[in-house]
């Protein structure tokens, strides 16, 4: 660059581009400063932003902020294309967490889904990899109060349906899991930590995930029936295997379509959160 013109932010950001589609610069690779990139390109550093925003909302780029070199973005999967929930969730969340403020609202039955999937961004923070200042985790579960349409015994004998305390040591367990793991992160790394879990009044049909307030992935529980040993017998049940749903992700910069599912998804969780559900112990 000569600097015999003014080179504009979308140049800066083809060539930047192009280093990444290239393999010059890899995923995890950090880049150059802004001020390394200004005496680059010869212009000033607010034209680098500019390209560097447009980069990041290409989603090639996470952790893109004032003083902190940006890194290449995790390649995720393509979102037109629905993955299995442990497919699909882990990518989604590597790139909500390179926000500098991370909110996570999940609707689910356990938290089982939502822990396995937080190893890959926590392991990520511990690497030094991405760094966070703010994390507020909201999780929606099913009241241990209510009877659940499922999971359920395909016969129950007596009061109590074994399947509902199969479900809800889960639930407990796999909560506190989550929240230990996640607020573990104050005494780590200094980051500002929230996990709260309210209880729902109902069974929801759906597993729904809302990153940040502009991504929304949306999995359909979809019922069969099973075997489990649990205990000293076999549960026989009707069950929705969660991990196996297919996610259809949802993106608010998008198109006005998918702008508006995402608010008002977001719109749905809030109230519910606000009004009919309840606290939740985890034990």
């Amino acid at each position: 660059m000569n600097g015999s013109r003014r080179i504009a932010p979308q140049e800066i950001a083809d060539v930047l581009r192009e280093r990444i589609r290239a393999g010059e610069l890899k995923a995890g690779d950090r880049l150059p400063t802004q001020a390394e990139l200004a005496d680059e390109f010869g212009v000033e550093r607010g034209t680098v932003r500019q390209a560097l925003r447009a980069l990041q909302d290409d989603g090639l780029l996470s952790n893109v902020s004032k003083g902190s070199p940006p890194r290449i973005a995790e390649p995720a999967p393509a979102r037109d294309e629905p993955q299995p929930t442990m497919v699909g969730l882990a990518p989604r969340l590597v790139e909500a967490f390179s926000a500098q403020r991370v909110r996570v609202d999940t609707v689910c039955h356990t938290a089982e889904t939502l822990m396995l999937a937080l190893g890959v961004p926590l392991r990520l923070i511990h690497e030094g990899r991405i760094r966070p200042e703010a994390i507020d985790v909201r999780i929606l579960v099913p009241s241990r109060e209510i009877n659940l349409a499922f999971p359920v015994s395909v016969e129950v004998d007596g009061d109590e349906d074994p399947v509902h305390r199969r479900w809800l040591s889960m639930r407990n367990a796999q909560g506190q899991v989550l929240r230990h793991n996640l607020l573990a992160l104050r005494s780590t790394h200094g980051i500002d930590v929230h996990v709260t879990f309210r209880a729902l009044p109902f069974t929801p049909p759906v597993k729904l995930y809302l990153l940040n307030e502009e991504e929304a992935l949306i999995g359909y529980y979809t019922l069969t029936r099973r075997e489990e040993e649990w205990d000293t017998g076999t549960l026989d049940m009707y069950d929705a295997l969660g991990s196996e749903s297919l996610l259809f992700s949802f993106v608010k910069r998008t198109g006005q379509r998918d702008a508006a599912f995402v608010k008002e998804s977001q719109k749905w969780f809030d109230a519910l959160w606000e009004t009919i559900t309840s606290d939740v112990t985890l034990s």
